[in-house]
């Protein structure tokens, strides 16, 4: 009888333990122009595009969130540096991302400060030619995300960031300045 009545007594209270470790649910989405450097470049160059993004945002506490995401970048070479002077040089991404953050922030309303840091992987073709390097892969990488930014308004639902994607193994940077807004979803 007590084995039975202290199984009731776990699986009753597992349910609320599962409850409480997410706090709240929403979807973050964020469109922006995409940038992406070599890491080691002569000339100073940053190609642009179009970068957007889709992430679940799994609030822990008001302090810490989870954001799985998925999203792309697109990045192209215009032959010039940031001189405007001609150039070979070249870093071009055009790859769909997946992966996961942790985000930390400040729990101010108006105006939230926050740092983000994770692991994920591209899936595209990337080229990054520079004096140093000759990159011309296409297919799987592993790419470390990292942003700073801020959360505006009331609720916080409204983003505004610099967003990374450190990618070492194509010898470039990706990323993006970007605005995204949150809907919750529970």
């Amino acid at each position: 009888m007590k084995k039975n009545l202290l199984l009731l007594i776990i699986v009753l209270t597992s349910n609320l333990v599962r409850a409480q470790f997410i706090k709240e649910k929403s979807i973050n989405v964020q469109i922006g122009y995409g940038l992406s450097t070599p890491y080691n470049s002569v000339d100073e160059i940053v190609d642009d595009g179009f970068f957007a993004q889709g992430e679940l945002v799994l609030k822990i506490a008001s302090w810490v969130e989870f954001r799985p995401y998925a999203g792309f970048i697109l990045t192209n070479s215009n032959g010039k540096d940031l001189n405007n002077n001609s150039t070979n040089e070249k870093a071009e991404s055009k790859a769909f991302l997946l992966g996961g953050k942790a985000r930390v922030r400040a729990p101010i309303p108006w105006i939230a400060p926050y740092i983000e840091i994770g692991i994920g992987t591209s899936i595209g073709k990337f080229e990054t030619l520079t004096t140093f390097d000759n990159v011309d892969k296409s297919g799987i990488i592993h790419h470390i995300p990292f942003s700073l930014g801020l959360e505006l308004g009331k609720n916080n639902n409204v983003d505004l960031g610099l967003i990374y994607y450190l990618q070492p193994s194509v010898e470039q940077l990706s990323g993006a300045v970007a605005v995204g807004i949150t809907f919750l979803i529970e």
